[in-house]
């Protein structure tokens, strides 16, 4: 039997307001609103001795409430790479933050759970 693979995720919110600046010509996406948003962060792997885990969730969750902390209660326009703060940008910029500390992350979702929206981005872990 070849070992299982686990997926595990953790998440954190956050609130902040954007614009996007090529928003559609009906404008409502280039007016300064905001949004609470939701991320979430998976790793995949099997359960490696000694403690039998894919990685601490406990150091997932702190890099991931850190980063969403960065974000919280600012204009995303300001941080860098976000300019242009798509569901997708935001995807990237939690992917850039993440994947050097934890090789296993396979996924990110940010959601806006509010609007009922959604974007996923899939990581390959093998890469890099």
């Amino acid at each position: 039997m070849t070992a299982p693979l686990f997926e595990i995720t953790k998440a954190a919110s956050f609130d902040a307001a954007h614009s996007l600046p090529d928003g559609s010509s009906e404008g409502r996406h280039t007016r300064l609103h905001g949004h609470s948003f939701r991320v979430e962060a998976t790793l995949r792997g099997s359960a490696t001795p000694p403690v039998g885990w894919v990685e601490d969730l406990g150091a997932l969750d702190g890099a991931l409430r850190e980063i969403a902390g960065l974000l919280d209660h600012t204009l995303l326009n300001d941080t860098q790479g976000l300019e242009s703060p798509t569901l997708e940008a935001l995807c990237c910029f939690f992917a850039d933050q993440l994947q050097p500390r934890f090789p296993a992350l396979v996924r990110i979702a940010v959601l806006r759970p509010s609007v009922g929206e959604r974007c996923e981005m899939a990581l390959d872990p093998t890469a890099g």
